[in-house]
């Protein structure tokens, strides 16, 4: 097999940019023998038809990211700037988020948040829903099954391989008829919700693409079994890059903005919420972060165990430089 052509690509972005908080955000959900991240690191296994191929995304200076692509991608610099949200002025959204007093502290506290895209809408869909009702470690563990399970090996051009990553994520139609809940022994709804998905992007093959309008993505992915408000909402603020998109029933969204006066209502929340538009997005990860600092400083109690960060995967990652070396 001939070795797959390698090329390195500068991705710029607008500053102020929180690489730390979308490199953690993806690191506690790489899904296993997919994606691995280390320190100044991200790379995954991608596939297009019947080719497999792998892309590396490194911080390569103050205002640019590296993506390195092995394989005949061309859709690659896309889809790495909407995963990690190069295309935002964060100058506009923290301006806007900051004329509610308790929004412009956070927004102080965590300058140039980003919100985590997806490579792949029918992937971050899937992942969303083995995700319904369990944590996020358990998330990625049935995710990594699911891919041990249906996902083919890779088979990257000759010998060029990263490792850790070892297959890529199953397609739709490897799963449109898969018995996912006794593969992964989960509840059997949640098993036919990821076959409905499937089989939806294969009748609809737009059905995750950008620029829907959040209203039209919201609708067509509820309309689908086992998606409900949170799910759309989810995938709609991730894969669909719908900057609006806000899962008003989130607890992690109440939790954070609770006060002396108690926790406010998924009602309540939507209301205050109005005051953040169009950029409730980056709301729904001002507040996630907070709420998640807040627990870790608050400590163990007797009926909640101490919140822990996940750990990056460490595969593949050796002694990398944190930067990659990349012409302007």
């Amino acid at each position: 097999m001939q070795p797959h052509a390698t090329t390195v690509t500068r991705l710029p972005f607008r500053v102020p940019f929180d690489w730390d908080g979308v490199h953690a955000y993806l690191a506690a959900r790489a899904i296993p023998g997919v994606e691995i991240t280390c320190p100044g690191l991200y790379a995954r296994s991608v596939a297009s038809g019947g080719t497999h191929g792998i892309v590396r995304v490194q911080r390569a200076s103050d205002d640019a990211l590296a993506l390195t692509v092995v394989g005949p991608f061309h859709d690659a610099a896309t889809r790495a700037a909407r995963l990690f949200d190069l295309g935002v002025d964060p100058d506009a959204v923290g301006t806007a988020l900051s004329a509610d007093p308790f929004m412009a502290g956070l927004v102080e506290a965590r300058p140039g948040m980003r919100v985590p895209g997806a490579w792949d809408g029918f992937e971050l869909a899937v992942r969303a829903i083995l995700g319904q009702q369990v944590s996020v470690a358990a998330a990625t563990r049935l995710a990594g099954k699911l891919v041990a399970a249906f996902g083919m090996p890779l088979t990257p051009g000759g010998a060029v391989a990263e490792p850790g990553l070892t297959h890529v994520f199953p397609s739709p139609a490897a799963l449109v008829d898969a018995d996912v809940a006794l593969a992964l022994n989960m509840p059997r709804a949640r098993g036919a919700a990821i076959r409905a998905v499937a089989a939806a992007v294969l009748a609809e093959p737009d059905l995750f693409d950008p620029g829907q309008g959040l209203a039209v993505a919201v609708a067509r992915l509820k309309a689908l079994r086992g998606i409900g408000d949170w799910t759309a909402h989810y995938v709609a603020m991730r894969a669909l890059r719908e900057a609006d998109a806000m899962p008003t029933g989130d607890i992690g969204l109440l939790r954070a903005l609770e006060d002396e006066a108690g926790r406010p209502s998924a009602k309540a929340l939507e209301a205050r919420s109005a005051a953040w538009r169009p950029w409730r997005a980056y709301a729904v990860l001002h507040l996630w972060a907070h709420d998640a600092a807040r627990t870790v400083a608050a400590g163990p109690t007797k009926t909640r165990p101490k919140t822990k960060t996940i750990p990056e995967q460490g595969a593949g990652c050796g002694h990398r430089a944190a930067r990659a070396k990349v012409s302007p």
